[in-house]
Parts: C-alpha cells; sequence; structure tokens
C-alpha cells in the first residue's frame, strides 16, 4: 500500500517542523512539501499531487480558510484537514463551507494527527471532540424544516404580505404599488 502524501501548511517554521517530524516517524505518511499560506499550499498540493493538506487557519496573506477553496480547486482530489489554536466557531463553519474534510486542534496527540490524516484520505470528516459537540448543538438548536418562528406567526396577513414581497426583493415603492400602499407605509 503507497503512503499517504501530505502537505503541511503554516506560517511558522517551527509548527511545520514539529509536524514533519511527527509524520517522517510514521511509515505510512510521506510529507511531500511544506507552504507558509493558502496560496503556495494549493501550489504544493497540486505540483506534489497532495492526498491531504494540513492547514493551519491563520496565515499571512493567504489564510486556511481561503486556502481550503483555493487548494480544492488546484487539486479537487485533496482533502483539507484544518489543525489551528483556534477554537472559535466562526473558524469552524468557515472552513466546512469552504469544503474541509476536518477541524483539529494543535493540542491533538500525534497518534491522533496521524489517524485523522488516515480517516479523512479515507472520505471521513473528522471534528475535534469539542468542535463536534458544538456542531451537534447548532445542528439541534435549529428548528425543524416547515415550521414557522414564532415572530413570523404573530403577523397579520397583511404583514405577511408585505414579508412576502420583501422577500422577492421588491423595493418600498413596488410594494406599495402591488399592495396598494403608500410607501411610507
Amino acid at each position: 500500500m503507497s503512503s499517504i502524501r501530505v502537505v503541511i501548511a503554516d506560517d511558522q517554521d517551527l509548527i511545520r517542523g514539529g509536524l514533519r517530524a511527527i509524520l517522517d516517524a510514521d511509515e505510512s505518511v510521506t510529507v511531500v512539501g511544506e507552504a507558509a499560506n493558502g496560496r503556495e499550499a494549493a501550489r504544493v498540493a497540486r505540483e506534489e499531487r497532495a492526498d491531504v493538506v494540513l492547514m493551519d487557519v491563520q496565515m499571512p496573506g493567504s489564510d486556511g480558510i481561503e486556502g481550503v477553496s483555493t487548494v480544492l480547486l488546484a487539486r479537487p482530489e485533496a482533502r483539507v484537514l484544518m489543525l489551528t489554536m483556534f477554537d472559535l466557531d466562526e473558524y469552524v463553519f468557515g472552513a466546512l463551507r469552504a469544503g474541509a474534510s476536518g477541524f483539529l486542534l494543535k493540542t491533538t496527540p500525534p497518534e491522533q494527527l496521524v489517524a485523522a490524516i488516515h480517516a479523512v484520505h479515507s472520505g471521513d470528516l473528522l471534528f475535534a471532540p469539542t468542535v463536534t459537540r458544538r456542531l451537534v448543538e447548532a445542528y439541534v438548536r435549529r428548528p425543524p424544516v416547515g415550521t414557522v418562528p414564532e415572530i413570523v406567526s404573530s403577523l397579520t396577513d397583511r404583514e405577511l404580505e408585505v414579508l412576502r414581497a420583501m422577500a422577492k426583493g421588491l423595493s418600498n415603492a413596488e410594494i406599495g404599488r402591488e399592495l396598494f400602499l403608500g410607501e411610507a407605509t
């Protein structure tokens, strides 16, 4: 079985070196390149035919969130695993929207990092336990599809007509003409 080809993208040399040392100790993984920002990661991933890109979130120039999209455009077959110190919802959701396959913290033990690389390489999604908990909580808090939020159910029929017209993108003047209302109403 061939080894998993990995690119490490982090703006800090020390972090890249440490990650390389961890991964070089495992025969199932080969580090094929390093990058200091998202654009560089995309170039290296394409040139080196990376299977997995370990991507930091905060990097100068092209950050990790933007870098996910850039990598996937350059190398659609690659999986991107975010590896960061910042456990913030905006980063997690941004990375997911961009197409990341996982989100881990830099406090992850080395053996779990290698296991995560294998998991995303095989097509699984993988998240740090704290991230998984927040994703589930965010999903559970969403109202079921087809339910009407309380504030909408309290609107009058006329107010609902105005709301529907607004949802169509009509201007105040257009809504007034369509519903026979004064623009100031």
